[in-house]
């Protein structure tokens, strides 16, 4: 892929080029990494959270359910 130039708008936005987008599998309402490296940054798209997934992490952190916690 080719190196992109784009413009940042006043209000400190830009467009990602279609290249990178399909490139990278974008879609709108994707989440998006910001990283600093070294004076460079890393553009990431980060996995849509998992309500399925979270809920079933929950239902097994029991630790915080013991009454006796409660009591210290």
């Amino acid at each position: 892929m080719s190196p992109s130039i784009v413009t940042m708008s006043s209000k400190g936005q830009v467009t990602i080029p279609r290249t990178v987008r399909d490139a990278l599998g974008l879609e709108q309402g994707d989440p998006l990494l910001f990283e600093e490296r070294d004076g460079l940054v890393v553009i990431r798209k980060r996995p849509r959270p998992d309500p399925v997934r979270d809920a079933s992490v929950g239902a097994t952190l029991t630790e915080w359910e013991d009454k006796l916690d409660d009591e210290l």
